[in-house]
């Protein structure tokens, strides 16, 4: 799917590979056929196909190699397999993912300690738990009719579904254990669940990991006007006559600056890069960056009351087990947390080792806690300072407020009760996991239903100082949310590559009946 020269001139650069930036090509290719595409990745190709998740890669010193190669500099410094591994003042980024070097925390501010970002094909989505659930109450934007519909078309793009593990030992006595504590009072949509997830069955049965390489689809892959172009560096967006006019691109493996001239540009990259980028194009809107938020983490672990060992196949090395169901608490406005309740084999974490575990048995519980959205939040830049890649430097502030430390409180106690609900506890106090854990960060362009200074966006996702520009990703999302963006994220960008589509076979009419005139 790539090429060792650059086009001179495309009808659409995406910028970044991920989920969202990957939904474009794909729904470009199925509406747009005739359009050409250009993808560029900031990192190398560290799965096969490309953008596949690395954990469905079992030989362990592969899938590790993949993972150094994702984060990108300084690749290897000391990482953990888990959040239940990190102690409080540590600064450790999981496998595959890669932290900032500084900026990330000013005196009188909570910061992001573990801000992380991946540099590979694939984007986070390489490295990702799959969880898609459907956002609800105040987490739904509000200004777009057509929600529910491009959520639906994001399922089918990342292959979601709610029955992977509906075999798994336990989990109908988890669902059961939780229903009982959790859904008296609550409507059907927002009772205990089967978590949707990114999971699908390779052609030998077992169950693996969606990745960008799912939302590429056949439809992307084997379109002959679609080039990804890996370890190549947008340095700036090019912007002519008020208009996106291209992208400028540093061939990171080859050398050379390059131009590379479109009718459409989409920045399909993290919540901290996409801002970045467009600063560094002096693409400045009033809410570049701004009303960045996070989801604070709470974890708990629980061991399930008056079970015994059952038959079933035990995990291969980086590919899911079918013993480790996943349940979904689902978030509500007078509850502002999303659970997520994840069944755990006994080898990747050691949460009790004082006798045999049974697979399945060990429960690890985690809230997400919906943000104070502050407008103060943000990630700025730094012209005088440079980062890794010679861009303009991050630089977060960020602080809690006093109603998101009332809600952590209010997780805290809620996640005892869930754990006790379920099992016996294995920890004594719940584990605030330290601000940046999520990885779920949104908010830096945010889309807006009017140009009123509070946005970067349209509804649409083009950025309203330049049309023709499009941003991408988990920035885009405007709500305070708690559940799992990535599904969202794509749906939103569902609705951006669904307007360069159509805009494109308008201009193509146009020019066939020109054509026809002139003849």
């Amino acid at each position: 799917m790539s090429s060792s020269r650059y086009p001179a001139s495309v009808d659409v650069a995406v910028v970044g590979s991920g989920p969202t930036a990957s939904a474009y090509a794909r729904i470009l290719s199925e509406r747009a056929p005739g359009a050409s595409i250009a993808m560029f990745e900031v990192g190398p190709t560290v799965s096969s196909p490309p953008g596949a998740h690395v954990k469905n890669i079992e030989d362990e010193a592969r899938r590790a190699a993949a993972q150094r190669a994702s984060e990108g500099p300084g690749p290897g410094a000391e990482t953990v397999n888990s959040p239940g591994a990190v102690k409080s003042g540590e600064r450790r980024a999981r496998p595959g993912t890669y932290l900032l070097q500084d900026g990330y925390a000013f005196p009188g501010e909570d910061g992001m300690p573990v801000a992380a970002m991946s540099s590979n094909v694939g984007g986070m989505a390489a490295h990702w738990t799959a969880a898609c659930p459907r956002p609800g109450g105040k987490e739904r934007i509000g200004f777009l009719p057509d929600l529910d519909q491009l959520l639906d078309e994001a399922d089918r793009l990342l292959g979601v579904t709610t029955s992977a593990f509906e075999a798994a030992p336990f989990s109908g006595l988890v669902h059961d254990r939780l229903a009982a504590a959790v859904d008296d009072g609550r409507s059907p949509a927002f009772r205990v669940q089967p978590m949707p997830l990114a999971v699908h069955r390779r052609g030998d049965g077992r169950l693996v990991w969606s990745g960008s390489d799912v939302v590429m689809g056949p439809a992307t892959r084997e379109n002959q006007r679609f080039d990804l172009f890996d370890e190549s560096l947008v340095r700036r967006v090019l912007v002519e006559g008020g208009r996106a006019a291209g992208v400028e691109v540093e061939d990171r493996r080859g050398g050379g600056t390059h131009r590379i001239a479109a009718r459409y540009v989409v920045v399909g990259g993290d919540a901290l890069r996409t801002p970045q980028l467009l600063w560094a194009s002096g693409i400045r809107p009033e809410a570049l960056g701004r009303y960045l938020n996070d989801q604070a983490q709470v974890v708990f672990a629980t061991r399930l009351r008056g079970v015994s060992a059952e038959e079933g196949q035990s995990s291969a090395d980086g590919a899911l087990s079918e013993q480790s169901g996943v349940t979904w608490v689902p978030y509500t406005d007078e509850m502002p947390f999303h659970g997520q309740i994840m069944q755990l084999d006994a080898s990747p974490i050691p949460l009790a080792d004082d006798d045999p575990v049974v697979p399945g048995s060990i429960v690890g519980l985690g809230l997400f806690c919906a943000k104070d959205l502050q407008r103060d939040d943000r990630v700025a830049f730094d012209d005088t300072a440079v980062d890794s890649y010679g861009m303009p430097a991050l630089r977060i502030h960020y602080s809690l407020t006093d109603k998101d430390r009332e809600v952590l409180e209010r997780a805290k106690e809620e996640i005892v009760r869930l754990g006790r609900a379920v099992g016996e506890p294995i920890d004594e106090r719940p584990f605030v996991l330290p601000p940046g854990a999520s990885l779920h960060y949104q908010g830096t362009t945010r889309m807006g239903q009017y140009d009123d200074g509070g946005s970067v966006c349209s509804p649409d996702s083009e950025v309203w100082q330049v049309p023709g520009l499009f941003v991408a990703g988990n920035g885009v999302i405007p709500t305070a949310t708690a559940c799992n963006p990535t599904l969202t994220s794509v749906a939103l960008a569902v609705r951006g590559a669904g307007k360069i589509a159509a805009e494109l076979a308008d201009a193509l009419l146009m020019s066939d009946s020109d054509n026809r005139m002139t003849k």
